[in-house]
Formats: C-alpha cells, sequence, structure tokens
C-alpha cells in the first residue's frame, strides 16, 4: 500500500475540514513532510486555543495545504476521506439556513453564491492542477464556499462548491456527511466524497480555507464549530482511498488549554 499520509490531511482539510474543525490547532508552525516522490505543506490553525474543559464554545478555523510531486509528476487523484474527530468537538447547524446539492451544481461561483448566500459557512482558495497527454499539466484556480445542507436522520451534510474552467466549465460540489459515533477517543464521522474531475485528470495541488461562522436562532446564540478541552489535546484520524484503490491512513494530536 503507498503511504500518501500527509496527501489525507491536506486533502481531507480541504474537503472536510468544515466537519473536522479541530484538524490543525493554533500557532502550530507549518509542516512539510515527503513520501516517496509526494510533498505535501500544511499549516492552519484554530481560535481561540484556550477553552471551556467541560463546556462546548466556538471556534473558528484556518486550513491550508500544497501538494506537489518531487519529480514535477501530477498527484494521485483522492475519491473518498474518512475523517474521525475527536469526541471534545462538535458541529452545530440547528436553525442554520441550508442548501442543496441540486442548487449547486453546474452553477459559477458567483451564482452559487447568489442562490445559497444565506447557507454559506466558509470560504478559501484552490488550485487544481488537470492533466493533459499533448501538453501537460495545466493549472486552474478557484475560489471554494462551503454551504451548510442540513441535518437529518442524525446526519448533518455540508457542500464544498468549486468552479473550472479547463478543459470544459464546470461546478465541483463535494459532499460531506457527518455523523456521531462511539469510538474511543473520537465521537464524530465525517466522509467526504469527492467527484471525479476533469474525468479523473484533475487532482487538487492546494488550498486555503476559513470557517468561522456564528449565528442567533430563537435568542441563543451558536456557532457552526465548537470545542472543549478537559486534557489539553485534540486527536484526529482520516483515511484517503484513492481512485486506484490505494488507501493510506493517519492519526494526528494537537494541542489546547483548558480553563475551568
Amino acid at each position: 500500500m503507498r503511504k500518501y499520509v500527509l496527501a489525507t490531511m491536506a486533502l481531507g482539510a480541504l474537503i472536510a475540514v468544515a466537519a473536522v474543525g479541530v484538524a490543525t490547532a493554533a500557532k502550530e508552525k507549518p509542516v512539510t513532510v515527503k513520501i516517496g516522490e509526494i510533498e505535501v505543506t500544511v499549516d492552519g490553525g484554530f481560535s481561540p486555543t484556550v477553552l471551556p474543559k467541560k463546556t462546548l464554545a466556538p471556534i473558528s478555523l484556518t486550513a491550508s495545504g500544497t501538494i506537489k510531486m518531487t519529480n514535477g509528476g501530477h498527484p494521485p487523484a483522492v475519491k473518498e476521506v474518512l475523517v474521525e474527530t475527536d469526541k471534545n468537538g462538535a458541529v452545530d447547524v440547528e436553525g442554520f439556513p441550508a442548501c442543496t446539492s441540486g442548487k449547486l451544481q453546474s452553477q459559477t461561483t458567483e451564482k452559487a453564491r447568489a442562490i445559497c448566500r444565506d447557507a454559506i459557512i466558509g470560504e478559501g482558495k484552490t488550485s487544481v492542477g488537470i492533466l493533459f497527454k499533448e501538453s501537460g499539466e495545466v493549472p486552474v484556480k478557484s475560489d471554494l464556499l462551503v454551504f451548510n445542507g442540513g441535518f437529518k436522520g442524525g446526519v448533518t451534510t455540508f457542500f464544498v462548491h468549486a468552479y473550472i474552467t479547463i478543459p470544459v466549465p464546470a461546478a465541483i460540489v463535494t459532499t460531506v456527511k457527518i455523523k456521531k459515533i462511539k469510538n474511543g477517543r473520537y465521537g464524530l464521522l465525517s466522509t467526504a466524497s469527492i467527484p471525479t474531475i476533469a474525468a479523473g485528470a484533475g487532482s487538487v495541488k492546494s488550498f486555503s480555507l476559513k470557517i468561522g461562522k456564528k449565528y442567533t436562532y430563537k435568542g441563543k446564540k451558536h456557532s457552526i464549530l465548537n470545542l472543549k478541552c478537559p486534557d489539553g489535546k485534540v486527536q484526529v484520524a482520516a483515511t484517503a482511498i484513492f481512485a486506484d484503490g490505494t488507501e493510506a491512513a493517519t492519526e494526528f494530536i494537537r494541542t489546547c488549554t483548558g480553563k475551568n
């Protein structure tokens, strides 16, 4: 099994960061890791890092990353990412406006924003490499929009929208499904299904994303992302499944400071 471990973290941050919420800790230095010919740099943070020990508190998240091949080649594409999140984190969309995947399909960034403006919970940018046999890899840049898809049957849904113009105009809408689990340290499972980009020729090369949406519903304050810090650490596990059937997994811990 080829171990594209840090690619999991980077792509997981791109398409499931809203669900994870705590994948990278504030004030941590960027991490660059080489695995074979893959080089991945991941950076980001959540704030505040001083959090209650016993009750959930709102957090904001920023994340960024780059993926490249040291031989100058084209990085592999990921089909699915599974992220298990620390049981001390939570996602809350109660009363927040929701959008549907159908409304976002085939829409430019501007139209997607206009159609589901009230459902936006995060924004960022990404660069995708499209590989052409005749001319090599062509970079394509896009804004990222993260939309709330609602809560139903114990599952919270997010949609991550990007729009590319090469080789043909197309919206890329990634669906993230989040549900509660009981697995030791982990309390949430996020499953991100990544659509094929440019008939399999496209791979994510870089991204940056920020989520920190707070709102009021029925007179009560809410936050999309929430966290508590009972023991000074936050733990996340991620598994990536590639288009060729390759799987890769990693587990990592970040620190926080708990207060009474």
